[in-house]
């Protein structure tokens, strides 16, 4: 019989897997774990400076791996852990197939039972801490059942709406001497998992195209969960098929990319008057892979697309649930993207399916509100005595080619880049949306980087984010990581201020200048013996964004951008219908835009009371 010591087995299971890079921080609980890496010759460790940048990194690289590989980080016990939290909600939120192992003290020295507050240093009940951040946990007492525990939660993290598990392994445990060829694994055929039901699925997509013949103004909403169904390419031939609007949550951003003929633009809160037009003023809504959050709505979800019958699909059964549906669905079809998509077109083939002209106009006309609402100004190339970021986001992105890789961070940088970051076909565009923690996207790009090392990876984050998880500057530095960072740096909480400028009259608290200031990036990152390099101002960067795009290695570059920078734009106050955005544009080219009636009392909204600095049109 075969014996090998547990430890081994757990980083041999996921190294057969495909998973070549593991991310570490070492600490007495997990030393065995660690010490296997020494006796694998296909899986190497990443050793990261703190376990929250290793979650993050672990989410960056599946992301990029996609669906069947999931991203792996191992901590110790106790505050190790602990850290892996945030990272395993993103991982949660963002659906995410992740694995999260972590060391437990020797089971002996365990407390019995929840009355008992710790005995063990460095104790901590791991389960129940996960437990509303992951789809499963297990604190493995018994070596034998090691095979079917990770057979069972690489299952769960991979199948369904994707998602993270956590294993925590005590040391004695790790260390025990097992016998392989006594394992009982886990046989997903006798999962007692719900099989979609075809023939339910065809009846409701013979309703659904007989609903897309008699609407005037079809509408897509695309979710990233036909991402994570692997389903892109199914998505484009249904477009072809069916000629209809496709708007793209964020999660999408990189599957209905800005160059797909169908692409009318970015929807939601931070979407654009232009772009939710075509949403608000549809007769038909399809969504696929999206739950609709209140970012896509607006907080005043009644008026959202209110004249169109609405179709759900998606395959996660609670976002269906008409009960805790934020907007209610007329009809929900509990269903993968990719098998949804197929029986579709399966469907409109076989019935030979044709599209009509007023479906040509209705397309064209979407399209046309994208152009004259595009967010990004020509005044905002002009030479100013700072970085305007929406002109140079744009700039960035025409220059990027189709084989690279964009980790944004979150914050004021996500609506910076998802205003003004144009997507090409075959590109990877991602952030973390669901939990959206700054500091995500360096930390997050460095598992980009692991996960496929022949493409270029480019990472935006703001001066608040890389304080956040600096310190990876010497996990760079220590592995020759090539990631082109851009720091865009207004020296403020960007995003906050905003949000203090719409709700607390103008005030700046806990934001800058008032109890926040940047350090500087440049002299931080040299220390690191990181390269780097400063934008100053617009009539730079058309320069230096070749310079450093084209680089060797690593490099930091500061982008100066003016610190009362708009996110433009946007609704003002959570009331707003999304079709209406501050800065409002004339009521009688508002009235103009509107097919259906506009909400009743909001034909003129009132303009916020804040007065912004003078100096503001510097930026």
């Amino acid at each position: 019989m075969a014996k090998v010591k547990l430890a081994d087995y757990v980083i041999n299971f996921y190294s057969n897997l495909g998973v070549d890079k593991i991310f570490v921080v070492y600490g007495a609980a997990n030393g065995d774990l660690i010490d296997a890496f020494s006796r694998n010759k296909k899986t190497e460790y990443v050793a990261v400076l703190h376990e929250q940048a290793g979650g993050f990194a672990a989410e960056g690289y599946a992301k990029l791996k996609g669906k069947k590989i999931p991203g792996v980080a191992i901590a110790t016990s106790g505050p190790g852990g602990m850290n892996f939290v945030t990272s395993a909600g993103n991982c949660f939120y963002d659906s995410v197939p992740a694995v999260f192992i972590t060391g437990q003290v020797n089971s002996n020295f365990m407390k019995p039972d929840e009355s008992v507050r710790q005995i063990g240093f460095q104790e901590a009940d791991m389960s129940a801490i996960f437990k509303s951040v992951t789809k499963y946990t297990k604190l493995i007492l018994d070596p034998n059942s090691i095979k079917y525990e990770l057979e069972y939660s690489l299952y769960l993290a991979t199948s369904g709406r994707p998602g993270p598990i956590l294993l925590d392994i005590p040391i004695d445990v790790q260390k025990t001497i097992i016998e392989t060829d006594d394992l009982k694994g886990f046989d997903p055929k006798l999962e007692n998992s719900s099989e979609d039901d075809i023939q339910l699925i065809e009846k409701q997509i013979e309703k659904l195209v007989t609903d897309i013949n008699k609407s005037s103004r079809p509408v897509f909403l695309i979710g990233g969960g036909v991402k994570n169904a692997d389903a892109s390419e199914d998505l484009y031939e249904i477009a072809d098929l069916l000629k209809i609007p496709m708007y793209p949550t964020w999660n999408a951003l990189d599957v209905v990319t800005s160059d797909f003929k169908y692409y009318c633009g970015r929807v939601g809160t931070y979407g654009g008057a232009g772009r939710n037009f075509g949403i608000q003023n549809s007769d038909l809504l399809i969504s696929i892979g999206s739950r609709v959050s209140g970012r896509i709505t607006g907080g005043n979800v009644k008026t959202f697309a209110r004249a169109a019958k609405k179709y759900m699909i998606d395959i996660d059964e609670g976002t269906l649930n008409k009960k805790f549906q934020q907007v209610p669905f007329d009809e929900n079809i509990n269903c993968d993207a990719k098998k949804f998509l197929k029986i579709l077109k399966d469907y409109l083939i076989k019935n030979n399916y044709k599209t009509n002209e007023n479906k040509n106009v209705w397309l064209n006309k979407c399209l046309d509100w994208k152009k004259t609402y595009d967010p990004v100004k020509k005044d905002f190339f002009k030479n100013f005595n700072t970085v305007q970021p929406y002109a140079f986001i744009r700039r960035l992105s025409e220059k990027m080619n189709k084989n690279d890789v964009l980790v944004a961070d979150c914050g004021g940088n996500i609506v910076t880049c998802n205003h003004a970051f144009e997507t090409k076909r075959g590109q990877r565009y991602f952030t973390n949306n669901g939990n959206s923690p700054m500091g995500f996207s360096f930390s997050g790009a460095i598992g980009a980087y692991f996960a496929n090392p022949k493409r270029r990876i480019v990472c935006i984050i703001g001066d608040g984010g890389m304080n956040m998880n600096i310190q990876e500057l010497q996990t760079i530095k220590n592995y020759n990581i090539n990631i082109k960072t851009i720091i865009l740096n207004n020296h403020i909480y960007g995003i906050t201020k905003a949000f203090q400028e719409t709700n607390f009259g103008g005030k700046s608290e806990a934001c800058g200048p008032r109890g926040y200031t940047p350090p500087d990036f440049i002299k931080i990152s040299k220390a690191y013996g990181v390269k780097t390099m400063e934008i100053k101002n617009n009539s730079e960067f058309d320069e230096k964004i070749d310079e450093f795009l084209n680089s060797d290695g690593s490099i930091v570059v500061d982008v100066d951008c003016h610190d009362h920078h708009e996110y433009e734009p946007r609704i003002f106050g959570w009331k707003t219908p999304i079709e209406d955005m501050y800065p409002y544009i004339d009521r009688k080219e508002f009235k103009n835009n509107m097919i259906i009636d506009p909400v009743e009392g909001w034909e003129d909204p009132i303009m916020p009371k804040f007065i912004k600095p003078d100096e503001a049109g510097d930026a």
